[in-house]
């Protein structure tokens, strides 16, 4: 009887412990997810790596001042099934990133589309546009 309480407890103990990992680390909470915005630079630097692929750009304000910004996307496993891979983008790509900026302001977000010049579409997470 010991045997079967204490296997009930641990299972039910598993249950509620394992979504909280998966959470905390797939969870969107540091991106502004209500307001979209879109911004339009040069690729920098674009890493196909995990957990998240990341592009590196540039953006210039309206006084020609340069601020350094990173996209974050989805894993490259999931961005492979959409077409992309570790030369999709190269450094000198002229891109227009829609996304959601970082809560703290901090010049990131995460990458919703990407459109070249040529009107080209590399979209990270599967939507029709």
């Amino acid at each position: 009887m010991k045997i079967v309480v204490l296997g009930s407890f641990l299972a039910a103990a598993g249950l509620f412990a394992a979504p909280q990992k998966v959470f905390a680390h797939h969870g969107v909470a540091t991106y502004d997810m209500r307001n979209t915005i879109v911004l339009k630079g040069v690729v920098t630097s674009f890493k196909f790596i995990n957990p998240h692929a990341e592009i590196y750009f540039d953006v210039k304000d309206d006084k020609g001042t340069v601020e350094h910004w990173i996209g974050e996307a989805t894993t490259p496993n999931m961005l492979a099934r959409r077409g992309w891979n570790k030369e999709v983008l190269k450094p000198g790509d002229q891109v227009t990133i829609t996304g959601n900026r970082s809560k703290d302001s901090s010049p990131s977000m995460r990458v919703q589309k990407v459109v070249f010049p040529d009107g080209r579409v590399l979209d990270p997470n599967g939507n029709d546009f």
